[in-house]
């Protein structure tokens, strides 16, 4: 297996046999380099060399929220340029419905070549949920689609290889309809029970004991839980790529709009909850020195894409807070859109009792919360890490 990118330092690290995804262990890749099952490089040239393509390159939004798909446009003219007959083409990116038909397949074929009988171009999205231990890339099921029986049926082939269940569909549209379904259910329902919590919270009634309770039902009910915004590469994007395409058939998708502004309004919420803690204790925000715990987007990941927790440190600093954050995870965190660098802090007991408000805005598992609680003025707590532990300087947010 031969891995093309355009960064150095990936290729350099892979090639040495380390591991620059956190939750990918090292020795699995230094193994793998060792048995010259894996190497990188650089070179696109090394594209005509393999008997399977597989692309899978960011697709974010634009400033003005809508699909850049750059990245796509330039590995598959990489591709379209060494593509020779018999190889399979799969795209993995998550993207709008049409993209594969309408972007790759045109690009593939300037040279005469046909789909489905001189090469086969399939859409296979990846499903990954980082730091989750009981599914992986073997035992999760594959979808397939390709652009004609011939093309799925060689997908299918490809990918029966590397996972225990292959789902073929009938198009690839289907499956990138599919993926964008299972993003986009997690959106609407995180947003609902980010919407019951805000009400719930002005009604007195603890949100997470009534996800529980409800959870007691086994039929009819999934929990999903509040927080303070949505991060990751998928979930807080994805959404935006089907809006932006159904404008081309005048649909309005409403539902998963308003999803979207109620989980980008959820660090607003929680900068709100911690004034009104401040203010309860007599400080007000501006001058306030807080502390921030966690930037990942999740628990027990390294990975910051789309975070919540970098908007929440613009706005307090934007509102005169002084903000620190630790993150065992995370030693250097950077605000992109802000340019914002800022370096984890030690954890210690002298340390955490400087500040006036410790905010839990990731739940690592590493973080011993009843020391916390202990240790600190005034916790705000938007994971409920804290269930459990008794003290009065305790807000849910």
């Amino acid at each position: 297996m031969t891995g093309i990118d355009v960064d150095r330092s990936k290729v350099d690290a892979l090639n040495a046999g380390n591991s620059y995804i956190k939750h990918i262990p090292r020795e699995k890749i230094g193994s793998s380099v060792r048995a010259g099952l894996l190497s990188a490089t650089t070179d696109a040239s090394a594209l005509s060399r393999a008997d399977a393509v597989i692309i899978c390159v960011p697709t974010p939004l634009s400033d003005k929220r809508e699909p850049d798909l750059s990245y796509v446009y330039s590995s598959a003219s990489q591709v379209a340029r060494y593509l020779r007959r018999g190889q399979i083409i799969s795209l993995e990116s998550t993207t709008y419905p049409g993209t594969t038909e309408e972007v790759l397949l045109p690009l593939l074929g300037k040279n005469g070549f046909k789909a489905g009988r001189d090469f086969y171009l399939v859409f296979a999205p990846e499903r990954e949920d980082p730091g989750r231990m009981d599914y992986t890339t073997k035992n999760t099921p594959k979808i397939v689609g390709g652009v004609t029986e011939k093309c799925t049926r060689a997908g299918s082939v490809l990918y029966s290889q590397i996972v225990s269940e292959v789902v073929a569909v009938s198009s690839t549209r289907v499956a990138e309809m599919s993926k964008l379904l299972e993003n986009i259910y997690r959106s609407v329902n995180i947003a609902l029970v980010n919407e019951l919590k805000m009400l719930s919270d002005r009604m007195g009634i603890d949100i997470w004991e009534v996800i529980e309770a409800s959870n007691t039902k086994p039929f009819g009910f999934q929990a999903f839980y509040p927080g303070p915004g949505l991060g990751g590469h998928c979930i807080p994007i994805d959404p935006f790529y089907l809006t932006w395409k159904a404008r081309e058939y005048d649909f309005s998708t409403r539902f998963i709009e308003l999803a979207g502004e109620i989980n980008t309004n959820m660090p607003y919420y929680v900068v709100g909850k911690v004034m009104e803690a401040l203010n309860s204790r007599g400080k007000s925000l501006k001058g306030s020195n807080l502390l921030l715990l966690g930037v990942a987007y999740k628990k027990n990941v390294d990975d910051m894409r789309e975070s919540p927790s970098l908007e929440l440190i613009r706005i307090l600093k934007s509102k005169g807070a002084n903000v620190s954050y630790n993150d065992p995870h995370v030693p250097i965190a950077v605000h992109h859109r802000t340019s914002t660098r800022l370096r984890s802090v030690p954890l210690s007991a002298k340390n955490i009792r400087k500040y006036d408000c410790v905010i839990i805005a990731t739940d690592h598992s590493s973080y011993d919360y009843r020391w916390i609680v202990s240790n600190s003025k005034l916790v705000v707590d938007t994971r409920n890490a804290t269930a459990g532990i008794r003290g009065g300087q305790v807000v849910k947010a």
